[in-house]
Formats: structure tokens, C-alpha cells, sequence
């Protein structure tokens, strides 16, 4: 696994909120001091962040938590570690093992990529006026490169670092949207609660395309999928998104 829900959300935090912020403190603080604040409760976190337990408690609900019960849950549980994928002695042998793992997972994409369904996904951002591009944290830098290359091409497309903000654009869209959400595992809209589109017409939803390493069934307002196998390690994240986001704008320099 890249990420589990605890990283993703705190990261986010972090990336998206100004230094200094009440949230960012908070994340920024749990994140480095994992193994101590297992064992603290509301009052006791809220006193090492020198912030009122109000805060703390405001601060679960904007990462999309249900409350300071739930926060705890994920801190006894989260195990995320980072993967050496070499262990030869010198750094020489190691760049040369790790590249030829990068290269690997850049030509499962070559492979196993659908070039109809990359076809369809650029025709549709040519017919959608409002195009937005979205994914956490590795993800993001996909979306954000593929953003740069169509300004380039003269489209203009949105995103945002922030998860909370993204789910938020992608709740109050229309069907004259289209959203592309770049997901390594495919789990992106795991890390949100609430029912996206709750109460609304299907036919009033935004048309959203999911790009992802991961082969799996997404829930039922995913219009599309354009996946490619992966083997699910850090060796491919995020280079095969960012090779995919590569494609993409070729693709559409060249559909009409």
C-alpha cells in the first residue's frame, strides 16, 4: 500500500493550508510525534499544540473525520513505510536498480494502456468547457502536469492540492463538467465519507473520468476508467500517473 488514509489526509492538510494555520499545526505536530500521540486524548494533544480542544475537534471534522474517537482509530493503526527498492552498496548500483524498476512500470503502462479509451477521455475534454484535474499528494503532480501542458495548447483546466476543496468542487459540479481524477490505488474517493452526490439526479452530475493503476470496480458515478497494471509499489508512484498525464496531452494535441 502507498498511503493509508492517516498520511493522505494530514499531508493534504499540510500542502493546502497556509504555514502557520491552526490545522496545519495540528497535522504537522501528529505527523511527527506518531508514536507519542497514540496515547493522548483530546486535552492533552490540544495542550502540546498549544491550541483549545475545540480546535482539535474542528480539526477532525475538516479532514473529513467523524470525531477525535475516529482520529485515534487511525493513529493506532496507520503503518505506512517508505520502500527501499535497492540494496546494493554503492549509489551507482542502486540509481541502476531503481531505474530499471521505474523503467519497468513506465512500459506496463505502454502495454497494458487502452489507446481507444485514451482517445475518448481526450475527446472529451475537447467537447467539456469546464475541465478539472484532480489527486492527492504524488497523484496531485500528475493533474498539475498535465494542467501546464494543455494551457500550452490553449485549455484551460482546474485544480486544487487541497482533498477537501477538491471534493467540494466536484460535489457542487454540473453535468457540463468534466472531472479527470488521477489515482495511483484507486482509492480516492475512499478517503471521504459522505455520500458525493446525495439527493441529486444522476443526470445532473459531472461526467468523471477515473486514471488508474489500480484494475478495480469504482463506485457508480465513475463514468469512465483508463487504468494500465501496476505493480502497486513506490517505484511506479508517481511515475506512471505522470507518464499517463504525458500521454494524455499528446493525445490531445493530435485528436480533433
Amino acid at each position: 500500500m502507498i498511503y493509508g488514509k492517516l498520511p493522505v489526509v494530514f499531508l493534504s492538510v499540510i500542502a493546502s493550508e497556509k504555514s502557520g494555520s491552526t490545522n496545519s499545526i495540528i497535522a504537522d505536530y501528529i505527523l511527527n510525534h506518531m508514536d507519542e500521540v497514540r496515547d493522548l486524548g483530546i486535552k492533552e494533544i490540544a495542550e502540546r499544540c498549544h491550541v483549545g480542544t475545540g480546535s482539535v475537534s474542528r480539526f477532525c471534522k475538516d479532514i473529513g473525520l467523524r470525531d477525535f474517537v475516529e482520529l485515534r482509530e487511525l493513529l493506532n493503526t496507520a503503518g505506512d513505510n517508505f520502500e527501499p527498492h535497492s540494496l546494493a552498496e554503492s549509489p551507482g548500483e542502486r540509481a541502476a536498480e531503481y531505474g530499471k524498476k521505474v523503467k519497468h512500470s513506465i512500459d506496463l503502462v505502454t502495454k497494458t494502456l487502452s489507446a481507444r479509451r485514451l482517445e475518448e477521455l481526450c475527446r472529451d475534454m475537447r467537447q467539456y468547457e469546464k475541465v478539472a484535474l484532480f489527486g492527492l499528494l504524488k497523484a496531485e503532480s500528475a493533474a498539475v502536469h498535465l494542467q501546464g501542458d494543455l494551457w500550452m495548447m490553449g485549455k484551460h483546466v482546474y485544480t486544487n492540492v487541497s482533498y477537501d476543496q477538491q471534493i467540494e468542487y466536484i460535489r457542487n459540479a454540473g453535468n457540463d463538467s468534466l472531472i479527470v481524477i488521477f489515482s495511483y490505488t484507486g482509492a480516492y474517493f475512499e478517503y471521504q465519507k459522505e455520500k458525493l452526490f446525495r439527493g441529486r439526479d444522476k443526470r445532473d452530475r459531472p461526467r468523471i473520468w477515473m486514471v488508474s493503476g489500480r484494475q478495480k470496480a469504482f463506485p457508480e458515478y465513475v463514468a469512465r476508467v483508463l487504468d494500465f497494471k501496476s505493480q502497486q509499489d513506490q517505484a511506479g508512484h508517481p511515475y506512471q500517473l505522470l507518464y499517463v498525464a504525458g500521454l494524455i496531452a499528446q493525445e490531445y494535441g493530435k485528436t480533433e
